[in-house]
């Protein structure tokens, strides 16, 4: 009966149709689009989309629709005239956390700032003690609830870091819940271990202590169990330093996990620099930039992740966006959901800033959202643009005028579905 089952499937067709504008679509096997190709976005008015197997088969004008041969194994989606496009790829979220930390935020309305509340216990650590005390069901379930809440706001691919347990045995609790969201949820989930998020209270007086203890025990134990695809380190000052984050990057090439670091949130220490010589496929935060920094980006194939969302809550700088792209720098943008500076991973929140804030125009925050994000992930061959073979994860708007308007009305849900692997996620 399974197999019986599976050929069914396998035969089973899905067209959206009456599409008043597909966005984003491409032909070319993109990796990125960075410069003045960030103003480049493809789309076809009166259109419709034909779906396989939860991939892209077809699309184009609905004047050119050869119309269905079976309706019996064929799904019909309206789009009733709304806009569709690829979901969010958000490369940057620290979605498995124990508990909010609204006290945090009174407390830096009274006053104190991010970097004070860490000082006084607050923070990174704080989140790392409630990890420490939660159990790994309840964990899962909560973040499976917060990740279900997503992708219903239009995230089709995300990626998800440790970073909140910060010993052995709490790193491994989260890395095991995100393998467990990867195996019980449909969408993309790639997985970063950031055991280099702070030091613990224990290790303040031995830093080098706790360093040997992520490359000596945490390493070899998320390898053997397959539990992570990248690397990341917090290089900041009273966090990892410059040499701290080569060490750590190093020690990640030994077990296949390519680099995604945290750098010039606050400081620019060389991070950047040093992050790229050691092939990471990102750079995030970047809210300081120096001179040395952007000039670090030639040659290679490393993309700039910035957070402005991250910046909007703590009210610190915003990256420089329209540098990163004056000088061919490719950027996307990421939610840096978590619980501490920047509690929403609303990716339609994060598109409206990087208009608003970051002065982007559409086209530019479209790409940044949907084909970079993919690339900061290394899933550019299956997600982010329309793209015949590529995965059918998609956004249905409801009528609004044109895809700027989805960046103008800030405050307004528009989506009416959201389609992931050619069905509509429920």
């Amino acid at each position: 009966m399974f197999w019986l089952n599976f050929v069914i499937l396998s035969y089973m067709k899905t067209v959206i149709k009456n599409i008043s504008q597909l966005v984003q679509c491409d032909d070319q096997n993109l990796k990125f689009r960075a410069g003045n190709d960030m103003n480049c976005l493809n789309t076809i008015d009166n259109a419709y989309i034909e779906i396989e197997n939860g991939k892209i088969s077809n699309f184009g004008n609905m004047d050119q629709w050869s119309g269905i041969t079976d309706w019996n194994s064929t799904t019909i989606i309206d789009a009733n005239e709304g806009l569709v496009l690829p979901t969010f790829c958000d490369s940057h979220t620290h979605l498995v956390f124990a508990e909010s930390r609204e006290s945090e935020f009174n407390d830096r309305i009274n006053g104190l700032s991010y970097q004070e509340i860490a000082q006084n216990g607050g923070g990174i650590l704080n989140s790392a003690k409630k990890i420490h005390q939660i159990d790994e069901e309840i964990l899962y379930e909560r973040s499976l609830k917060r990740l279900n809440k997503l992708i219903k706001l239009g995230t089709g691919a995300i990626e998800i870091k440790s970073g909140y347990g910060l010993s052995v045995e709490s790193e491994l609790k989260i890395l095991r819940v995100i393998k467990k969201l990867k195996e019980t949820t449909p969408i993309c989930i790639k997985s970063t271990f950031l055991g280099a998020h702070a030091f613990p209270e224990k290790y303040k007086k031995n830093k080098k202590e706790y360093i040997e203890l992520i490359i000596d025990k945490m390493l070899p134990e998320i390898a053997s169990n397959d539990l992570a695809d990248y690397i990341d380190i917090f290089c900041e000052e009273g966090y990892f330093t410059n040499e701290d984050t080569i060490r750590i990057l190093q020690a990640g090439k030994k077990y296949n996990l390519q680099g995604k670091t945290h750098v010039n949130q606050f400081n620019s220490l060389g991070g950047v620099k040093s992050s790229i010589d050691n092939d990471s496929l990102s750079v995030d935060h970047l809210e300081i930039m120096k001179e040395d920094d952007f000039l670090a980006f030639k040659g290679s194939n490393t993309i700039a992740t910035i957070l402005p969302s991250c910046s909007f809550f703590l009210g610190i700088p915003y990256s420089p966006a329209k540098e990163f792209i004056s000088r061919n720098i490719p950027i996307n943008l990421a939610s840096d959901y978590n619980p501490g500076s920047s509690p929403s991973g609303n990716m339609n929140l994060v598109a409206s800033l990087g208009s608003i804030k970051l002065k982007m125009n559409a086209r530019q925050v479209i790409n940044a959202t949907t084909l970079n994000g993919a690339y900061a992930m290394g899933l550019e061959k299956e997600l982010g643009t329309i793209s015949i073979g590529k995965i059918a994860n998609l956004i249905i708007t409801k009528p609004i005028p044109n895809y700027q308007y989805l960046h103008y009305s800030f405050g307004e849900n528009l989506i009416d579905k959201v389609i992931i692997a050619g069905e509509e996620y429920k």
